[in-house]
């Protein structure tokens, strides 16, 4: 079993910026791709980001150029830092934890979800 304990989140004003982290415990081995997922209310769950454990990365359209993911293989944290932050990207974000092999799906573990609140 793997344990997802994520921190940050918040309340923000348009224009600014959080932070994110998720760190993972328990059976890590073999944990390949970590990642961050979203869902606002009355929508399905969707992609952020996602980073390998080679460093390879992959961001959802609307937010690339403005979040960055990165992790911590030793501490096997990551971490999604959110700049330029807008309305729309309100929701309750899920740390994800995969041990598929390059970017194909495997087992996986989700947090509980933090909520990320974007005031206009």
């Amino acid at each position: 079993q793997v344990q997802l304990v994520e921190s940050g989140g918040g309340l923000v004003q348009a224009g600014g910026s959080l932070s994110l982290s998720c760190a993972a415990s328990g059976s890590i081995f073999g944990i390949n791709a970590m990642g961050w997922y979203r869902q606002a209310p009355g929508k399905q769950r969707e992609l952020v980001a996602v980073i390998l454990s080679g460093g390879s990365t992959k961001y959802a359209g609307s937010v690339k150029g403005r979040f960055t993911i990165s992790r911590d293989n030793a501490k096997m944290t990551v971490y999604l830092q959110m700049n330029s932050l807008k309305p729309e990207d309100t929701a309750v974000y899920y740390c994800n934890a995969d041990f598929g092999i390059g970017w194909g799906p495997g087992d996986d573990y989700w947090g509980q979800g933090t909520q990320v609140t974007v005031s206009s």
